[in-house]
């Protein structure tokens, strides 16, 4: 086995590794794939080429895990990854005019207790006041419940 091999199954070992940890976290597959192409290219070097350039593989692969792990750590790094836009918008943001106690509508899911209802030609998130109510039955407004 050639030192080729050895780099290019210790990198993928890392590759691995940062998979799973941006991309796939918690299904370990990745990770432990990662740490197991790892231990194989450091194993390698040691069966092949003997113990002073295994043990010099293995403290490369040592430095290199912690240069890794200093450079992901900084703050800076992970603010290039993030999202920056903040989400301002509402859902389900109820007009005053256009919906008040007393007006009727009709159901377009169960709600039981809580569903989709159209009243005054506009589509509502709607929850009954205990019973569960069927598809396309009439209804009436009791109560308007806006959250900020």
């Amino acid at each position: 086995m050639t030192w080729t091999i050895i780099a290019v199954l210790i990198i993928v070992g890392f590759l691995f590794l940062l998979l799973e940890i941006l991309v796939l976290p918690g299904t370990n597959i990745a990770g432990i794939l990662g740490f197991v192409l790892i231990g194989v290219g450091v194993w390698q070097a040691y069966d092949v080429y003997g113990g002073k350039a295994g043990t010099i593989t293995l403290g490369a692969t040592i430095l290199l895990s912690f240069l890794f792990l200093y450079y992901a750590l900084k703050s800076k790094t992970w603010k290039k990854a993030t999202l920056k836009k903040e989400i301002t918008s509402k859902v389900n943001v109820i007009d005053k005019d256009n919906i008040k106690v007393g007006d009727h509508g009709i159901t377009i899911s169960r709600i039981n207790p809580m569903g989709k209802a159209k009243i005054n030609n506009e589509y509502f998130e709607v929850r009954s006041s205990g019973e569960f109510i069927n598809e396309d039955t009439e209804i009436e407004v009791t109560h308007i419940n806006i959250t900020k």
